[in-house]
């Protein structure tokens, strides 16, 4: 018995430091050289929640264009009230079967803490209201949000060029699951994805950032 609380403990004092690590060592270690004077004229946002983060794109007419595959009559990408794109990505059956904690099942919670198919998860915003806790913004050059559009793009799944949408999937009236590339599990998930998406925007993130608090904070501290 007392063998196995200390091998607990130790799990526990080794996740610690690697969450902290992760949070506190940049990524990159050196902060890269900007190599475009242009001036920093678009804002992104991450969207935190308790256990998942998204990124927010502003909808101008490039990003318009570089998405035109997911303009429908039923996702108008060309709504004068649409101002943001917000794009996550997770682990197929906890995104897809648990839309509020309410819905929670202990499949989808088992698949996540293993390994799961991913899928990304696209919906339209109005306004969004800042500063408040579970928005953080980032203002970033051409380049930089042109990089972003190419990552996020590049993370659908496409057959014959075309991206595959999952049928009547979807939180509400408008937003969409689409398949995407790579798999899902607790350690690289949902959050990692999202730092690396920042990063492919010259942004600077911790090593690893499982969590959304973690993300947070170390983007703060590094941008």
């Amino acid at each position: 018995m007392k063998s196995g609380i200390r091998w607990l403990l130790r799990i526990t004092v080794l996740l610690i430091a690697l969450a902290a690590g992760g949070t506190f060592i940049p990524r990159p270690l050196i902060a890269p050289v900007k190599a475009s004077s242009s001036a920093a004229t678009h804002r992104i946002l991450l969207l935190s929640g308790p256990i998942h983060t998204d990124i927010a794109i502003p909808l101008d007419e490039e990003t318009r264009a570089a998405f035109s595959f997911l303009d429908d009559p039923g996702f108008p990408l060309g709504h004068p009230n649409a101002e943001w794109l917000v794009v996550g990505w997770g682990g197929r059956a906890f995104y897809l079967e648990t839309p509020t904690w309410a819905d929670l099942k202990p499949l989808p919670v088992l698949r996540a803490l293993t390994i799961d198919r991913s899928v990304l998860h696209v919906d339209l915003a109005g306004h969004i209201t800042e500063p408040q806790s579970a928005v953080t913004a980032f203002d970033i050059n051409d380049e930089q949000l042109a990089r972003l559009r190419r990552f996020i793009s590049d993370s659908f799944v496409r057959e014959a060029s075309e991206v595959k949408v999952i049928s009547n999937a979807g939180y509400g009236k408008i937003d969409r699951f689409f398949e995407a590339k790579g798999y899902f599990n607790a350690l690289f998930g949902c959050n990692t994805w999202t730092a690396a998406a920042l990063r492919s925007a010259g942004l600077r993130t911790g090593l690893w950032n499982p969590l959304p608090q973690s993300l947070r904070l170390s983007a703060g501290v590094y941008n």
